[in-house]
């Protein structure tokens, strides 16, 4: 049974890719075609935040946190290399590294294509994207990558305490903007939403299961029930966004293209600087990945909603945030795939050494 469970849930991970365009396609034709749906979605929020999105990545999420074994939390200060590293790659080089690449595709690369005061936006929107590392999603991307929960928590907790600080000072720095105003509430909802509360629900899980049963059965049995609950959220989250997104997928289909070169060139390279850097530091895999993760990935309702209160919702600097939205989860599982990958050589390598 465990074996026929185990070859399906494979062979589903390995057609991910399939599944993911799949879901992409069948929002954009909700959004097209029963505009309803997403316009009724679209009123259910939470200062700016989408609820049933939320509620859809407490899925993706729970799993994760029931794994967090706060002992464990003890031991992210004797190894805190993976801490200092994300926070580098996020504030000293991530914003800057966004700024460098969009200006030069924006306005060098596709000059001929985009008149400047385009162009400016177009630069505001992605530095506003790179100057906000991610929260929610880096969860998803830990799971996927089998990471280290009680470490990946506290990275996430730590980035979300910088940015209190210095989202502000980069975006202002980056593009000359004086009147730069953060929705505190959006920021501070975002966190209690897809940190604190899923947090707390698997930890009271984890207490409960584990006093009751054991901690055989809770990692035996218990855990491996929510094994698809990621990937299912994931999916279901990807047809909510672009059914809601579809009209201007649709409306803006060559600047939407020309925007997400600079954004994608972006995510693979601050992935692989701060993997890289990872492996370098020789950080366990269970660490290293999730630091590639949570500098690639960015906070996509923090860009949005900041982008909307500076230039407006119909704005092209809300546009080019929307194009993050769209490009983050096909690309971060991109990014999955090649982490596994050298994740697992690695690990057939160290067996092949003991074997000799």
């Amino acid at each position: 049974m465990t074996d026929q469970r185990d070859r399906g849930i494979s062979a589903f991970q390995r057609y991910l890719s399939v599944w993911v365009l799949l879901c992409m396609a069948l929002g954009v034709l909700i959004g097209r075609f029963v505009p309803a749906v997403p316009e009724a979605l679209s009123k259910m929020q939470i200062a700016g935040i989408s609820v049933p999105v939320a509620v859809l990545i407490w899925v993706m999420i729970y799993p994760m946190m029931m794994k967090v074994d706060f002992q464990s939390l003890r031991q992210v200060g004797r190894n805190p290399k993976g801490l200092f590293l994300t926070w580098i790659i996020n504030w000293l080089i991530k914003p800057f590294t966004m700024y460098g690449i969009a200006y030069f595709f924006l306005f060098v690369v596709f000059r001929p294509l985009i008149p400047r005061e385009l162009a400016t936006q177009y630069l505001a929107g992605a530095v506003l994207l790179g100057a906000a590392p991610c929260t929610a999603m880096v969860f998803v991307w830990s799971t996927l990558t089998r990471g280290n929960p009680a470490y990946t928590v506290v990275q996430v907790a730590t980035n979300d305490l910088i940015i209190l600080a210095a989202f502000v000072p980069i975006v202002k720095f980056l593009l000359g903007v004086s009147n730069v105003s953060v929705p505190y509430d959006t920021l501070l909802i975002s966190v209690f939403l897809f940190v604190v509360i899923p947090l707390a629900a698997g930890v009271l899980t984890r207490a409960a299961v584990t006093g009751r049963r054991g901690q055989a059965y809770f990692d035996g049995v218990f855990v491996r029930r929510f094994d698809g609950a990621t990937t299912a959220g994931l999916l279901l989250t990807l047809v909510l966004i672009f059914s809601a997104q579809a009209q201007v997928i649709l409306a803006n289909p060559l600047h939407i293209a020309l925007i997400a070169v600079p954004l994608i060139l972006q995510t693979f390279l601050i992935f692989f600087i701060a993997f890289g850097a990872a492996r370098a530091l020789k950080l366990p895999f269970d660490i290293a990945a999730p630091a590639g993760m949570i500098g690639a990935s960015n906070f996509f309702e923090l860009a949005v909603a900041v982008a909307i209160a500076l230039f407006g919702t119909t704005s092209p600097a809300a546009l080019a945030t929307t194009v993050g939205v769209l490009t983050e989860v096909p690309v971060m599982l991109t990014l999955v795939r090649i982490a596994n990958k050298t994740g697992d050589s690695q690990t057939a390598a160290l067996l092949g050494q003991e074997r000799r």
